[in-house]
């Protein structure tokens, strides 16, 4: 049987066109990152694919086309965690019945897998509750690393337990099947890191949903700061429980909760109760009154649906399958193909007066580490409040599984705004001072004005 499906295809989000793409080998629950000169780099899979590495650099002339390495990998990876490190390296940790992880590129034929306790000790018998861990890059350099209820601060470079964290308040599963999400919060300078992790599933719930009964979601979000030095959770309730939800992190810093289930866990069939409306968090507002419920959609994004966020400040929404092939008719939540986009209220036609736009630098830029650099930028006349004025980095991100990784925005410091000419702006601001605040690669830069972002630019840092 000869299979004439495009399995993989590149979006051009401004035409709103796709140009399939020919990918070798099963993709299927995989993970990657972008590297430093803007190369995606997948890994992993299903069967054939399981030891892959597929490699997509980027052309202008539509002649690019997936490349793959079959046996890339040392171990199968099948639900791991990849993140970008200072080196250019990315980590690829974990994956079923991997508690372990490796690097890619390798850098000696002796450069194989490495064993990680971490994940033994997470792993629940039989349902796991520790696959698609959560891991950020922290401001030491070092990665703290969630899974299934716990986290640590690990040492990639010697293989070291840095430090344990108490273990999430009640107990229960954040990561996959019992899929919640998290992020890191906006960086704003050397020494804090603050992660926040949002839903999931009560202990029990993934064998309660396989024979047919679907418990509740976990309503709760748990936020840490986790170069403290006596780190502890600071729990907080959402607006409903969720399970398979996405967080993306938007240009102003606030998070966009999105996608998901109210009841079950991920796998085949396994949610129930699609949660339609998204969920604005904003972490810099007073506990219990950060979480506001956003317009809702009709179309259900249940398991395998994704979430991202675009140049223009948007965030696109896509897929949901929960069988095991598609299924599109008769049956609760078919198959669902179909792309959306999410406009958060700082879109507002009526907020247009406040938006900014990045005049330079221009798009593409190369900017260096811990450099003063100035931003030029306009307004409409009369309306500039320089109090208020934000200068943003996010990093791109790989999203599967309720989790998006390498996630990571970082809150500029600035001099004073000064005027340059009518309606246009100048103000400098500090690049991030090391690879372990910014590894190197693309990022999206905004200014933000009384929490209005302008459209992004790229630049590479290095």
């Amino acid at each position: 049987m000869i299979d004439c499906s495009a399995h993989s295809v590149e979006y051009d989000v401004i035409s709103n066109t796709i140009r399939p793409l020919m990918v070798q080998t099963d993709v299927w629950c995989s993970s990657g990152a972008i590297m430093p000169d803007g190369t995606l780099v997948q890994t992993g899979g299903f069967n054939d694919g399981d030891h892959a590495v597929r490699i997509y650099k980027p052309c202008r002339d539509n002649s690019c086309d997936w490349q793959e390495i079959s046996s890339g990998l040392t171990q199968r990876r099948w639900y791991a965690t990849n993140h970008i490190l200072p080196d250019g390296r990315q980590i690829i940790i974990g994956g079923r019945r991997q508690f372990n992880y490796e690097f890619y590129p390798k850098i000696s034929s002796s450069d194989g897998s490495y064993n990680l306790p971490f994940l033994v000790q997470t792993n629940d018998q039989r349902i796991e509750n520790n696959l698609y861990p959560f891991v950020f890059l922290n401001v030491d350099g070092n990665l703290f690393i969630f899974a299934n209820n716990r986290s640590i601060l690990f040492n990639y470079v010697n293989g070291t337990l840095v430090r344990t964290y108490p273990t999430i308040p009640g107990g229960d599963p954040r990561s996959y099947p019992s899929s919640g999400s998290a992020v890191l919060l906006p960086l704003r300078n050397n020494v804090e890191a603050e992660v926040l992790v949002c839903g999931g599933a009560p202990k029990g719930s993934y064998v309660r949903a396989i024979n047919g009964d679907f418990v509740g979601a976990l309503n709760t979000c748990g936020r840490i700061r986790i170069n403290d030095l006596n780190p502890q959770w600071v729990m907080e309730t959402m607006t409903s429980g969720r399970v398979m939800g996405d967080m993306v992190m938007l240009p102003n810093g606030d998070v966009l909760i999105i996608n998901g289930a109210g009841s079950g866990t991920a796998g085949w069939e396994l949610g129930r109760n699609p949660i339609l409306s998204p969920v604005l968090y904003r972490p810099n507002n007073p506990i219990g009154s950060r979480f506001e419920v956003q317009n809702s959609t009709s179309t259900p994004r249940m398991y395998h649906s994704t979430a991202i966020l675009l140049r223009d400040g948007r965030v696109l929404v896509g897929g949901s399958n929960p069988h095991v092939y598609y299924n599109f008719t008769g049956i609760l939540f078919p198959t669902d193909l179909t792309l959306q986009a999410f406009s958060p209220s700082y879109l507002d036609s009526r907020f247009a007066y406040l938006r900014p736009k990045i005049v330079s630098p221009t798009s593409q830029s190369k900017i260096g580490y811990g450099q003063l650099i100035p931003i030029r930028f306009t307004i409409p006349p009369g309306r500039l409040n320089t109090s208020s004025v934000m200068v943003t980095m996010v990093a791109p991100s790989f999203t599967t599984h309720s989790f998006a990784m390498n996630q990571r925005l970082l809150v500029l410091s600035r001099e004073d705004v000064i005027p340059i000419a009518r309606s246009t702006y100048q103000v400098r601001v500090t690049t991030p001072g090391s690879g372990n605040l910014a590894p190197s690669g693309y990022y999206l830069v905004y200014v933000v004005h009384q929490d209005i972002p302008s459209e992004g630019i790229w630049v590479h840092i290095s």
